[in-house]
């Protein structure tokens, strides 16, 4: 029988658990934090892909709908594909264990996660990233782990470690904080504009927070782990490598690469290269080398040569400094009909952005398994089309990628929006990646926060971000021993530079950030100044931002729905709901304009509409409806005008509703100017049509109706206003 293994780290509640399940499994542990239980899973393929040159690890997160005790939605009662929450986490978890596998370990890793238990309190995404610390660092996979995962909150100016979901709630501060026993690894969040002072002790804060969680990992490792396995590592062959880096000297991939376009470096490249794979087919013949040789040897040369420069004489591929920015344009108003949009550009990075206004009730639904807020009223979509960059491939749904660009851009906007009581819409941004060449997550928020405010949206303070990347050279111990921060990093920097540090905020702090990291750790003084680095370029960039539109537009779009706020009594509610929802439905079809409910029950109802006569009459409706006590709509008064709904018709006349529950007949003499043979030749049961009340009985409350009266009143009155008729000839209207 398996034995089962146990380690409680008490500073943070966490219990890492294993041996009892899953024993085939090259690692395997249960991670509980309160109730909250994840169960993570690390396995390794025994061989490698022929022809394969890439490291290719697979983590996938999921959440089991029987762990919060619920029923999956949809017809086949079982879950489907991951939703947004579950690829985050996924990611969450891909980007700090990747850097720690050994260069040249190209064996597929796979690291499953599974919500077991949820209790609503604990979120898992932290409980998922140490279990796969633990299951990797127990197992026989080669991995120079552990680490350690944490949620940092700042709640009334104190920093507070692993907040419960209520907790959050409070914070100004939402970082997780992910890093070895000596340097950061990963960080990933947003914040409510955060100096970069109080940023920099949030970061040194969670440092000391995961150390608990690190030895306990150590521990679990000493009582259970297994030997580390010895797997052949991928590389060039001797032979090839000699063959390239004499046909292909440094000085020739340096000359290809600097001071030309993204194009033209990338054509140059290529050249090079068939020319080296025409000397290995000289030298060593077909079938005595594969694409791997030469595919491997021109990563490392160029990684080398984009770094050379950069740390010996502080130049760049494209001939900027350490600290330039690229050219920046940005431009507001780019396309008619849309509520917003801006198109920003930073060097060959392009997005077109859009902002679409809408009611409340557009808001996100979320089905939370462990938790916390259930819609949001802010969404930001992020598209990557593979014309951005020059080539052909996928093109529909949006991938991983996108998700989580996406999702670092939305939550560096957030901060800055106003409160839904001050701007009561739902906000849909979409940014379209038009050309990419390094962060096109920047570019987003930059044209992002540029729509918002094109789109009338009173956001507290613009927005911009940027990334800072590194150039490093190690010692013999690999421990770093030069190093240069560089500021707006091109893709080819992204791609074979260390870090990719993106930081977006206002000229008060930081809004948002990510660090992702291709070197085994950052130490903290790198950190700081790529931290200050960044504040000094967002400052930049939003001067060119603020140029193109110095503050939000006074007013929407004239294509935007207008919104008009008007207060019921709360009681009344249910009466402007109607039964199963009949009554404000009837509202919003017979009058065309959207009407939401504030959920906090204050009695505060939002009206939407960009047609000002649907806006006027769904307000006259809901006034009649809940102005008043009753039971039913206002009463009918003689000799206003109402716009009702048919009700019923008879050979004598038609029945219609003026106000909710009120209604009239008109008489079939009344219906036209003309002999009416049949009521259902002027209207059916549905119709709408405005008419005039021209007397109650006094005795029996019976109202009578005119549609004659109306027609006539109405056209007067429109006479009036042209200056066709003069206005003492207009009856006046209600």
């Amino acid at each position: 029988m398996n034995q089962k293994y146990s380690v409680t780290v008490p500073e943070l509640g966490i219990t890492f658990s294993t041996g009892s399940i899953a024993g085939l499994a090259n690692g395997a542990v249960n991670v509980s934090v309160g109730e909250t239980n994840v169960f993570v899973t690390a396995c390794v393929a025994q061989t490698v892909k022929p022809g394969q040159d890439f490291f290719p690890l697979t983590v996938d997160y999921r959440e089991k709908y029987a762990a919060a005790g619920r029923f999956p939605g949809g017809y086949f009662k079982r879950e489907g594909r991951p939703s947004e929450k579950e690829i985050l986490t996924s990611r969450l978890c891909d980007r700090p264990c990747r850097p720690l596998f050994p260069e040249g370990f190209l064996n597929e890793v796979q690291i499953i996660g599974q919500l077991m238990s949820a209790d609503q309190l604990n979120e898992a995404d932290i409980p998922m990233v140490n279990g796969a610390s633990a299951a990797l660092a127990i197992s026989d996979i080669p991995w120079s782990g552990p680490i350690g995962a944490v949620r940092v909150a700042e709640i009334d100016g104190q920093f507070v470690a692993n907040p419960t979901i209520e907790q959050m709630y409070s914070s100004t501060l939402d970082l997780i904080y992910v890093g070895t026993e000596k340097d950061m690894l990963m960080i990933e969040g947003s914040a409510d504009q955060i100096p970069e002072d109080r940023f920099i002790e949030a970061l040194a804060f969670g440092h000391q927070a995961i150390q608990p969680i690190i030895r306990g990992i150590k521990e679990l490792v000493a009582l259970c782990g297994k030997p580390k396995a010895t797997f052949p590592l991928v590389g060039a062959t001797p032979e090839a490598r000699a063959i390239i880096e004499r046909v292909v000297p440094a000085e020739r991939i340096t000359e290809a690469i600097f001071g030309k376009e993204k194009a033209a470096r990338g054509a140059a490249v290529k050249a090079l290269k068939e020319e080296a794979k025409a000397a290995l087919l000289a030298e060593l013949g077909e079938g005595k080398f594969t694409d791997v040789d030469l595919n491997v040897v021109f990563e490392d040369l160029q990684y080398k040569a984009y770094r050379k420069t950069v740390l010996e004489r502080g130049v760049r591929a494209d001939g900027r400094d350490a600290k330039s920015l690229r050219a920046i344009s940005a431009e507001v108003g780019v396309l008619p009909r849309v509520h917003g949009s801006a198109m920003f550009q930073r060097g060959d990075t392009q997005s077109i952005v859009l902002t679409t206004l809408g009611p409340t009730k557009d808001a996100q639904e979320l089905d939370a398994l462990t938790g916390g807020a259930r819609s949001k009223s802010f969404i930001l979509h992020y598209n990557f089309p593979p014309f951005s960059v020059g080539e052909t491939g996928r093109f529909g749904s949006p991938g991983r990628r996108e998700i989580g660009h996406g999702a670092l851009a939305e939550r560096s906007l957030v901060p800055v929006l106003p409160p839904e009581d001050v701007f009561p819409y739902s906000i849909r941004v979409v940014s379209e990646i038009m050309s990419s060449n390094g962060s096109t997550s920047m570019a987003s928020i930059c044209g992002g926060c540029l729509s918002l405010m094109d789109a009338g949206v009173p956001i507290v303070a613009p927005v911009a971000g940027i990334s800072c990347g590194l150039m490093t050279e190690n010692g013999p111990d690999g421990s770093i021993t030069k190093w240069t921060t560089i500021t707006d990093i091109l893709g080819e920097e992204d791609h074979f530079g260390d870090m990719d540090f993106k930081l977006a905020g206002t000229t008060k702090g930081i809004t948002g950030f990510q660090l992702d990291l291709k070197i085994n750790g950052l130490p903290f003084e790198i950190a700081k100044t790529a931290i200050y680095q960044a504040r000094e370029a967002r400052i930049e960039i939003l001067k060119k931002m603020i140029a193109a539109i110095p503050a939000p537009r006074s007013d929407l779009s004239k294509y935007a729905p207008r919104i008009q706020t008007i207060q019921i009594d709360p009681e009344k509610i249910g009466l402007l709901i109607g039964p199963g929802g009949k009554t404000i439905r009837r509202i919003v079809e017979t009058t065309g304009a959207q009407i939401d409910i504030a959920e906090d029950d204050s009695g505060k109802v939002f009206i939407y509409s960009n047609n000002g006569e649907a806006m006027n009459r769904a307000i006259q409706e809901i006034d009649a409806l809940c102005g008043g006590g009753g039971g039913g709509g206002a009463p009918i008064e003689v000799g206003k005008l109402y716009r009702g709904v048919v009700k019923g018709t008879k050979e004598f006349g038609a029945f219609v509703e003026c106000t909710p529950g009120k209604e009239g007949l008109v008489h079939i003499s009344e219906l036209a100017d003309f002999r009416v043979r049949r009521t259902e030749d002027v209207c059916k049961v549905g119709d709408e049509m405005w008419v005039k009340c021209i007397g109650i009985d006094e005795k029996t409350g019976k109202v009578r109706l005119s549609r004659k009266a109306a027609l006539k009143e109405r056209e007067a009155q429109k006479a009036a206003e042209s200056g066709d008729a003069p206005a003492a000839e207009a009856a006046p209207s209600a």
